[in-house]
């Protein structure tokens, strides 16, 4: 049966908000969380970006809930070896409810270093090096490395979970999913697409767990619910890989000003229709998906988990 959590939002929230949504989350019934990693936001009115590490340690002493990265990139703006050590730590922190989602990244967190952008396969090569490094860290053996990407020179890991951490990789695409059916334990996406489901399972992925991420607006005022998640998400309407090259959420704003609010109302859930939002999550189950993160887009997230807690989490489940 697919399970439904919540997906934090490090873009928009400060770090105690985030926490005080994880608390509001599980009284109202949903099962996990997702938290977002990055370096910027998309773009300036959405106005937040903490260190998800951080907010990670706060999550595992407020709420009983699994908590999964959605999605880090152990890349270019921090090396294989210290991403190890912080998802080995919240790991431990949170005694067996860690799940670590990664991905290949955007452009908008990674360059900051000055370091030169790759194309996407070289990244899924990078990727796929990087979790070589990472998975033996987390045995807490000595390892050194010396590869095409990185270099690791004796180093070892003291704290570390009892058991091994799983590892979730993000795709968007056929040949993405079919590395991540071949190098992780699950496969994350954020649209309820059954074919990329298809070809995860049939690429090796066999029966390890699918996760979607949905972003909805909630509100009262259908139209000022697309208003405000136009305002704050219509990055999310950006075609193509616009989203893994544009370096700044000055050039996010730019590209975003070419969608219409009438194509964000036809891309996120808005208002209050309790019909509306269970056939977005119903649209994930059909597709064959484990689990399901929502996302309430803008400040009013009390109102949302009334809501989900007493007209949308019930339906779907039945």
């Amino acid at each position: 049966m697919t399970e439904f959590g919540y997906f934090l939002a490090s873009e928009e929230h400060a770090p105690h908000r985030l926490v005080e949504q994880a608390r509001m989350a599980e009284q109202a019934g949903f099962q996990g969380l997702w938290i977002s990693d990055h370096y910027h936001p998309w773009n300036d009115a959405q106005g937040q970006s903490p260190f998800v590490w951080s907010v990670i340690g706060a999550l595992s002493q407020a709420v009983s809930l699994p908590v999964e990265t959605a999605v880090t990139c152990p890349l270019v703006r921090t090396h294989p070896a210290v991403i190890a050590q912080a998802a080995a730590t919240a790991a431990v922190q949170l005694d067996g409810r860690f799940r670590f989602g990664v991905g290949t990244g955007e452009a908008l967190n990674e360059h900051v270093l000055g370091t030169v952008w790759p194309e996407a396969p070289v990244r899924l090569s990078m990727l796929e090096e990087a979790l070589q490094i990472i998975r033996r860290l987390f045995t807490g053996e000595q390892t050194s490395h010396r590869g095409r990407y990185y270099t690791v020179e004796n180093a070892r890991l003291y704290t570390v979970p009892d058991e091994p951490i799983p590892v979730d990789v993000s795709a968007f695409g056929p040949h993405a999913a079919e590395t991540a059916a071949r190098i992780g334990e699950g496969l994350i996406t954020m649209a309820p697409d059954s074919g990329l489901v298809d070809r995860f399972r049939r690429g090796g992925g066999g029966a390890k767990p699918v996760y979607g991420g949905l972003k909805v607006c909630w509100g009262t005022d259908r139209e000022e619910a697309v208003r405000t998640a136009h305002r704050l998400w219509a990055n999310q309407q950006l075609p193509g890989e616009l989203a893994q090259v544009l370096p700044t959420p000055r050039h996010f704003e730019q590209a975003s000003a070419l969608v219409t609010e009438e194509r964000t109302a036809a891309s996120i859930p808005c208002g209050d229709d309790p019909d509306v939002h269970t056939e977005a999550l119903q649209a994930f189950v059909d597709a064959g998906f484990d689990a399901v993160y929502v996302s309430q887009i803008g400040p009013d997230q009390q109102g949302f988990f009334d809501f989900y807690r007493t007209k949308v989490l019930p339906r779907v489940r039945s």
